[in-house]
């Protein structure tokens, strides 16, 4: 009888012992993804940040000179928001869907891989 609980025992030991190394695996596997997922999106969050500050400015100059063509500074600021609204709203009505999925794509790629 006394071998059978020191048989149990040592079952019971090795299967938590077992399941602490199992947590810790997980653990380091969550890790290493989150980084590579992390450190993959952060060149293209750097290229996308040095893109909008060029389309900003791009935008500002080109805000002055349809302002100063049509006579008003404030006028060129119009043309350029309205401009936005109509490619906005096109994105949203037509491209949401698409965008989504590519967006969604692109991360579970980078998960599994």
């Amino acid at each position: 009888m006394d071998d059978n609980v020191k048989l149990i025992e040592s079952l019971l030991d090795s299967t938590f012992r077992y399941s602490v190394a199992e947590i810790e695996l997980l653990k380091l596997k969550t890790l290493n993804k989150t980084s590579d997922v992390v450190s993959s999106l952060v060149p293209h969050a750097v290229v996308l940040l040095i893109l909008v500050l060029f389309l900003l400015f791009l935008n500002l100059g080109l805000a002055f000179w349809l302002g100063e063509i049509i006579g008003n500074n404030f006028y060129g600021f119009f043309v350029i928001a309205a401009f936005y609204a109509i490619v906005g709203l096109i994105a949203h009505f037509f491209m949401h869907k698409w965008i989504k999925k590519k967006i969604g794509n692109y991360l579970v790629k980078q998960m599994f891989l």
